[in-house]
């Protein structure tokens, strides 16, 4: 028998992920010396991806966490559907960037239209698909609508 994990031990991988996130956040922070660089299709094609791991991992959590504990695992579910609207202005601002694409094939001798999986903006398009037909199943199209927060004025 083994002893459960100390809770400084416990989950290492998101530990690791969240520290990559804010050591990137504070990377990208301006300072004095360096001026901002512009975002770019291949950094919100990353975060992307990763959202939508998170979108997997919430969806398993609020599944195993509602039985159990139904009103723990509604807000879970919540949680999942905010961040799949999320995840979908992510994508939309993919497609909203300028494709450097042709610049980068002319310098270099990768050609990445002819990946396998086909080039980028393709494989953000079927990420965004795979995980909306999994968010679609469990969610109705009320539930994915933006809800606003703003008051009216």
């Amino acid at each position: 028998m083994t002893s459960p994990p100390r809770p400084d031990d416990a989950h290492p991988y998101l530990r690791a992920a969240s520290a990559g996130i804010r050591h990137h956040a504070r990377a990208l922070a301006p300072s004095d010396a360096d001026p901002p660089r512009p975002v770019d299709r291949p950094h919100i094609d990353v975060l992307h991806a990763h959202l939508t791991a998170l979108l997997q991992l919430l969806d398993l959590l609020a599944d195993h966490t509602r039985p159990p504990h139904p009103a723990a695992g509604r807000h879970l579910a919540t949680a999942h559907t905010r961040l799949w609207q999320a995840t979908t202005e992510v994508h939309a601002a993919f497609h909203l960037l300028p494709d450097t694409t042709e610049a980068t094939a002319r310098t270099s001798a990768c050609h990445p239209e002819r990946l396998p999986e086909g080039p980028p903006v393709l494989t953000i398009c079927q990420r965004h698909l795979a995980a909306g037909h999994v968010v679609r199943r469990k969610t109705t199209p009320t539930d994915l609508r933006p809800h606003t927060t703003a008051c009216a004025r």
